[in-house]
């Protein structure tokens, strides 16, 4: 068996087991599952610029591009995605009532 095809199908099977952990999480643990998500985008990212940047061949150089892009893409906007969930969890506070400076006017 090549090495390609190993590489292939322990990727295969990295998305089935993924797509099957992602749809167990109750909608409660999106959050800390986002902040975890987002670390490894960020490791992700790391490793993408290493070997990229330790390349010589054009074509690895052009898909490292691509996946240093797409890390950076994903990273950003799950860090947004977070941002804007823990935005919901806050309490705003209320407004302070406004205080009557208006003058009596004369007798009524």
């Amino acid at each position: 068996m090549s090495e390609e095809v190993v590489w292939l199908t322990i990727f295969v099977l990295s998305v089935f087991v993924g797509i099957e952990v992602i749809s167990k999480v109750s909608s409660t643990l999106h959050t800390p599952l986002m902040s975890g998500a987002n670390a490894i985008h960020g490791i992700i990212l790391l490793g993408a610029v290493i070997v990229t940047g330790m390349t010589d061949s054009t074509v690895a150089l052009v898909v490292g591009l691509i996946a240093i892009v797409l890390a950076a893409v994903n990273m950003v906007g799950g860090f947004v995605v977070t941002d804007r969930m823990l935005q919901m969890f806050t309490r705003r506070k209320p407004k302070p009532a406004k205080a009557d400076t208006g003058s009596t006017g004369g007798a009524a």
